[in-house]
């Protein structure tokens, strides 16, 4: 049954217009009962997690770079050390030719503070016994550039790739 003109013009819609949504897909909340909850995000507890996310990465990643800074350190002190023993290793007494993967001692005469390179180890001097300071134990490598075992202190040993 259709309405007439009259009728339509009279009508009067039962549902209140400021009680409806124009779109309804866009409220932050349920239109109508049979719509499912919808339930705000909690934005500080989702900042949170990000947060302490975010913290222990970067607290990880910057162990791990302090980890490679202290092992670069180290590296580099054990090469300033190794330069240091070959440039005593060349200026020192040598009367012979040192042989290719060989360990040598640099020792030091504590009455001129010459230095000298021997084959011999400090517990090898039989009875007359060792009165040189022990500087290093070296061996040289095939590049002849001196690979530093120990240095004078007996407690460092050092391995340079």
């Amino acid at each position: 049954m259709a309405l007439t003109e009259q009728e339509r013009k009279d009508y009067i819609n039962p549902i209140d217009i400021t009680k409806i949504a124009q779109n309804p897909g866009m409220l932050p909340y349920a239109s109508s009962i049979g719509a499912p909850a919808i339930r705000p995000t909690d934005m500080g507890l989702v900042k949170t997690k990000a947060l302490t996310a975010m913290e222990q990465q970067t607290e990880m990643q910057y162990n791990q770079i302090q980890k490679q800074v202290e092992l670069l350190a180290s590296q580099a002190q054990k090469l300033k050390k190794r330069v240091e023993i070959s440039y005593e290793i060349y200026k020192c007494e040598m009367t012979y030719e040192p042989i290719i993967n060989q360990i040598y001692y640099l020792y030091m005469r504590p009455k001129d503070d010459s230095r000298f390179l021997s084959m011999v180890a400090p517990n090898e001097w039989g009875r007359s016994g060792n009165k040189n300071e022990l500087i290093a134990k070296v061996k040289m490598l095939g590049d002849h550039t001196w690979d530093v075992l120990e240095t004078e202190n007996q407690t460092e040993l050092i391995n340079i790739s």
